[in-house]
C-alpha cells in the first residue's frame, strides 16, 4: 500500500479515536455534575483522574474489539446506533466491576448517568455528521450540478423509504426529493425524512407541474401491471421522465437501491405474480446430480441452466447444436457460477452416436429437453426440418434417458400444440405423445410442460417490435385481434423447474398463463415506454395473418380437462393414452417423408394428429428481378 494513504488512514483512525475519548469524558464528568447538582463532593472529585483513564481504557477496547473505529460516520445508521448501545453497555459493566472492586464506595446512580449520556453524545455526534453531509453536499455540487434534478417518489411505504435514504445519503448534488405520492389515506400529510406525501398518485399531473418536476421515481414493487399502466400514463401525461425499481422476485433480500433503478419495462405492465417454487423438492432432484440441458444455448435452454446452477448440481451439461450460443451461455454461467462443474457439448439431439456417447460417459440423471424449431412460418416453409429436429430429435433423446436410466426426463411443449395448425406445433404434438407413450413402458419418469409465449426470448414479437421502433416504424402487427399468452423467461423456467418433480410420468403440465394478451397493445405499450405516442409518431400497420398462426392460443383442450396440483400455476392434464404400435408406425411414415414434399408431411401429420387442421402455405418465391439473373 502507498505510504500516503497508510498515513491519511492513520491520522483519521486517530482523529476518530481522539473524539472518542473527548466524548467519553465529558460523559462522565456531566454525570457527575448532574448527579450532585453541579456540586461534585470534594472525595469525589479526587477520584475522577483515577476513575475516569479506567473508563477511557475499557471503553476504547470494548470500541475497538466491535468495529466502531473503523466507519465512516456520514453513512451512520439504525446498525451503528445498536453496536454503540452494546459497546456502551459492556464497557460500563467492565468499568463498574473493576472501580467498585478497587472502591467500595462509588455513586451507582452515576454509572445509568453516564451510560446515557455517553450514548447520546456519541450516537448524537455521529449522526450530526451524517445529516451535515446532507445539508452541505448539494451546496459543494460541481457546476455542472448546479441544478438539481426535483424528483417525486411514487409509493411511501418501506421501497420508497429505502429509496429516498440512499438518494439523501449518496446522491443529493443530483437529486432534490420534493414530495412523495400515495394511495394510502393514513400516509397523507406525514413526512418522511423530511419530504411529505402529498396526495395520491391519481394527482401526478398537477403535482408534478406544481412542484415543477423533472423526474418521477416509481417505488411500488407490488405494483399490478394495471397499476402500472395507470401511473405510466400519468407520467405521459405529466411530461415527465420516469424510472421504477425492480418486482418483489427481483429484489435482492427485500432491499431498494439506487443502482436498481431502471426503465419500465414491458413486463412491468403485464404484472406477473412472483413465482413461488419449493425448494426442497426441486432440491432433492438436482442438487450433487447430473443434469442435462438441450438446447442450452436457447432463451428457455439459457435460463434453465441459470436456474439449475443455484441448485448446487454434481454436473451441468449443456447440449447445444450452434458453438456461437454454446460458447456464450458456458462463458456467462462459468463467470457468475464458478462452483458448479460444467460441461460444454456441441451436439445436435438428433445425432444419436453423439447423444449415446454423452449418455453413457455422464449418465445424467435429470434431462430438461428445450431444443426445438419453434418459428411458425420456418417450419410452415421447411416442414422436413420440424420432422427431423422436434420429433425425432425427441425421440433420441427420450430413447436415451430410457436406455441409461434417467431419473426424470422434462419436455418442454407449447401451446401451439393444442388443436395445432402449424407445422411447428403438430410436431410438437407428436413429440409429446411419443413421450407420453414411452412413459409407460420405461422406468423413466417422462413429464411434459407445455407453455405459450416467454417475453424477449430470441425472434420473438417483443425484440421485433423494439427493433421496428428504434427505426422509427411502423410497427408490424399481424392482425387487430390476434392474441397471446405471455410469461416472463425467469417464470416459465423456474416452473418447468417445478413441474419436473412432480408427476409419475406420461402427465403434461400446463403453466398458468394469466389472461392473453392482445399484440396491439403490446405494441402500443413498447412504443409509450419508448418515448412515442402510438399512431402519431410511430404507426402500427397491420401485416396479416402469416402462414400456421392462429388468433387465439389454447394451452388445452376438453379431453384433457387439466386439474389443479399442489402449485397454484401448474395445472395437469388428464393422461391420453395411445397405443405404442400405432405410435411407432405414425413415426416411421414421418420418417420416411421428412425429405419429401411438404403436402406428403402435412398429410402424414395430419394421419398421427387427427385434430390437426394444416393450412395452405404459399412458398416463398424469389423476387422476378432476381429469378431472371439466375436463369440469365
Amino acid at each position: 500500500m502507498h505510504p500516503g494513504v497508510v498515513l491519511s488512514v492513520s491520522a483519521r483512525r486517530a482523529l476518530v479515536i481522539a473524539a472518542h475519548l473527548a466524548l467519553w469524558a465529558a460523559s462522565l464528568l456531566l454525570a457527575f455534575n448532574l448527579r450532585f447538582d453541579f456540586r461534585i463532593p470534594l472525595p469525589h472529585g479526587q477520584l475522577l483522574p483515577i476513575w475516569l483513564p479506567v473508563l477511557l481504557a475499557v471503553r476504547t477496547l470494548t470500541y475497538f474489539q466491535l468495529g466502531l473505529f473503523r466507519g465512516l460516520w456520514r453513512y451512520t445508521g439504525a446498525r451503528d446506533l445498536a453496536t454503540i448501545v452494546i459497546a456502551n453497555t459492556v464497557s460500563t459493566a467492565l468499568t463498574t466491576v473493576l472501580i467498585l472492586y478497587a472502591f467500595k464506595a462509588y455513586p451507582r446512580s452515576v454509572i445509568a448517568i453516564e451510560w446515557l449520556t455517553a450514548t447520546m453524545l456519541v450516537g448524537g455526534a455521529r449522526f450530526s455528521i451524517r445529516m451535515l453531509r446532507h445539508w452541505v453536499a448539494p451546496v459543494m455540487a460541481s457546476p455542472s450540478e448546479a441544478r438539481r434534478q426535483r424528483i417525486l417518489i411514487l409509493g411511501a411505504g418501506d421501497a420508497g423509504e429505502m429509496l429516498l435514504r440512499e438518494v439523501l445519503r449518496s446522491h443529493g448534488g443530483r437529486w432534490e426529493p420534493v414530495a412523495f405520492l400515495d394511495d394510502d389515506p393514513l400516509k397523507r400529510g406525514v413526512q418522511i425524512h423530511g419530504v411529505r406525501v402529498v396526495g395520491p398518485i391519481a394527482e401526478l399531473e398537477s403535482v408534478a407541474a406544481e412542484l415543477e418536476i423533472d423526474e418521477v421515481l416509481i417505488a411500488i414493487p407490488s405494483a399490478t401491471g394495471a397499476e402500472m399502466r395507470g401511473i405510466v400514463e400519468h407520467c405521459k401525461r405529466a411530461s415527465v421522465r420516469f424510472k421504477t425499481i425492480p418486482g418483489l422476485d427481483h429484489l435482492i433480500d427485500g432491499r431498494v437501491a439506487v443502482s436498481q433503478l431502471r426503465n419500465v419495462a414491458i413486463e412491468d405492465l403485464l404484472g406477473r405474480e412472483p413465482v413461488q417454487l419449493d425448494m426442497d423438492a426441486i432440491s432433492a432432484v438436482m442438487q450433487g446430480h447430473v443434469v442435462m440441458v438441450s438446447g442450452a444455448g436457447g432463451s428457455i435452454g439459457s435460463e434453465l441452466c441459470r436456474q439449475v446452477c443455484r441448485f448446487d448440481p454434481a454436473v451441468l451439461l449443456l447440449v447445444e447444436r450452434t458453438e456461437n450460443a454454446l460458447f456464450n451461455v458456458h462463458r456467462e454461467l462459468a463467470a457468475r457460477y464458478p462452483d458448479v462443474p460444467l460441461v460444454p457439448c456441441i451436439a445436435d439431439v438428433a445425432d444419436e452416436p453423439r447423444m449415446a456417447e454423452l449418455f453413457a460417459q455422464h449418465r445424467p440423471t435429470l434431462v430438461l429437453h428445450a431444443a426445438a424449431h419453434k418459428h411458425v412460418p420456418m417450419m410452415e416453409w421447411n416442414p422436413g426440418e420440424a420432422v427431423k429436429n422436434n420429433v425425432f430429435g425427441t425421440k433420441t433423446l427420450a430413447d436415451l434417458a430410457d436406455r441409461f436410466g434417467v431419473e426424470r426426463f422434462v419436455m418442454i411443449s407449447t401451446d401451439k400444440a393444442v388443436n395445432p395448425t402449424s407445422v411447428m406445433g403438430v410436431s410438437k404434438r407428436v413429440a409429446e405423445i411419443y413421450v407420453q407413450a414411452l412413459s409407460q413402458r420405461s422406468r423413466t419418469k417422462f413429464v411434459t410442460v407445455r407453455f405459450g409465449n416467454v417475453l424477449g426470448s430470441a425472434g420473438s414479437v417483443i425484440p421485433i417490435f423494439q427493433e421496428q421502433i428504434a427505426n422509427g416504424g411502423p410497427v408490424t402487427v399481424t392482425h387487430p385481434e390476434m392474441r397471446r399468452y405471455f410469461m416472463t423467461i425467469p417464470e416459465a423456467s423456474q416452473l418447468v423447474l417445478q413441474a419436473g418433480t412432480m408427476g409419475n410420468g406420461g402427465e403434461i403440465f400446463i403453466l398458468d398463463m394469466g389472461e392473453p394478451v392482445r399484440i396491439a397493445d403490446l405494441a402500443r405499450d413498447l412504443i409509450t415506454l419508448s418515448g412515442f405516442t402510438p399512431d402519431v409518431d410511430i404507426e402500427i400497420r397491420f401485416s396479416g395473418v402469416r402462414p400456421g398462426e392462429k388468433l387465439f392460443e389454447e394451452l388445452s383442450v376438453d379431453a384433457e380437462n387439466a386439474e389443479k396440483t399442489r402449485h397454484p400455476k401448474i395445472f395437469v392434464g388428464r393422461f391420453r393414452p395411445h397405443p405404442w404400435e400405432q405410435v411407432k408406425r405414425h413415426l416411421d411414415e414421418l420418417g420416411k417423408v421428412a425429405e419429401g414434399r411438404p403436402a406428403d408431411i402435412r398429410r402424414k401429420f395430419a394421419d398421427a394428429v387427427p385434430e390437426y387442421r394444416p393450412q395452405h402455405v404459399p412458398t416463398p418465391q424469389a423476387p422476378a428481378a432476381a429469378a431472371k439473373k439466375l436463369s440469365a
